[in-house]
């Protein structure tokens, strides 16, 4: 938990606050821009809450924050409230997790509800009251895991849920040697009718994003959208494979149709398919220059 003791001092007086603990992985900001900003390499909160929507999201913030660094000065009673409203609605569907988990720097996971059983994408951190409201949204059969750097909780979930879960062979480490399903090769994988698995090497040997009906698209490290570009990009600077390959598996990647990009680190972001495409074209553009 957060330490009023240490308490940033480029947070604005109030009840809410961020600690010196801060990771600045960014969840606080996306998710509740309206309470929370950067500044001097760490969150702070810059607007206090002043109504209930505002509170619901800063409290959701805190309890998603993967190093426990946003605290309140009072002990929130309504905290049970933000616990109940995860996961969170993105679209349809599909469900943001929250619960980040530090040993993932604070990656987004997601939920996909399907009647012949749920799947998640990426390991939230396994805590109590997650856990439980997965159980209320039904059986999870899979655990799609986009590469090996988002992996955190995976054997907690697995043994819990028994689900499967998949990972490509290429990021098999020996934390995840007992993953169920290990794809192999560069050719997508057509999970079900609605779901196929593509191979996008470059972030890692392994990575792969999750089309998911041709409208939602789970991108892990590979993909998202950057606040300071104003356009989708790929992370140059935290590329641990290879950028040329990066590049390739981009461009294969611009002949999919898709309105969701949904990252694991990065902005989400939604539009329509055809600006889709020319942003994933901008994307090619700019990667193809660095």
């Amino acid at each position: 938990m957060a330490h009023l003791n240490q308490r940033r001092t480029q947070n604005i007086n109030g009840d809410f606050y961020v600690d010196t603990t801060c990771i600045d992985c960014d969840t606080c900001r996306w998710m509740t821009p309206e309470v929370f900003h950067r500044v001097d390499e760490q969150s702070a909160v810059f607007h206090q809450p002043t109504n209930e929507a505002e509170r619901l999201a800063a409290l959701q913030a805190l309890l998603a924050c993967p190093t426990s660094s946003i605290g309140t000065v009072e002990k929130p009673k309504d905290i049970k409230v933000a616990q109940q409203r995860f996961p969170i609605l993105v679209d349809e569907n599909v469900y943001h997790c929250g619960y980040h988990s530090e040993s993932s720097y604070g990656a987004a996971s997601y939920l996909i509800q399907l009647p012949e059983g749920n799947i998640l994408v990426d390991s939230p951190r396994f805590t109590p009251p997650l856990v439980k409201r997965l159980e209320e949204f039904g059986q999870i059969r899979y655990m799609y895991l986009t590469h090996k750097d988002d992996v955190a909780d995976h054997q907690k979930f697995a043994e819990h849920f028994h689900c499967q879960r998949i990972l490509h062979q290429d990021d098999i480490s020996t934390g995840t040697r007992n993953v169920e399903i290990q794809l192999t090769g560069s050719e997508p994988f057509q999970l079900t009718p609605d779901l196929l698995i593509i191979p996008v090497p470059g972030h890692t040997k392994g990575h792969t994003v999750l089309l998911y009906k041709n409208k939602f698209l789970f991108t892990g490290d590979h993909l998202a959208w950057s606040e300071d570009l104003h356009q989708l990009a790929a992370f140059h600077d935290f590329c641990w494979y290879s950028w040329t390959e990066q590049i390739k598996s981009m461009a294969k990647l611009a002949n999919y149709s898709f309105e969701w990009v949904l990252p694991g680190h990065g902005r989400r972001f939604h539009a329509d398919t055809q600006t889709m495409h020319q942003q994933m074209h901008k994307c090619l553009e700019l990667i193809k220059s660095l």
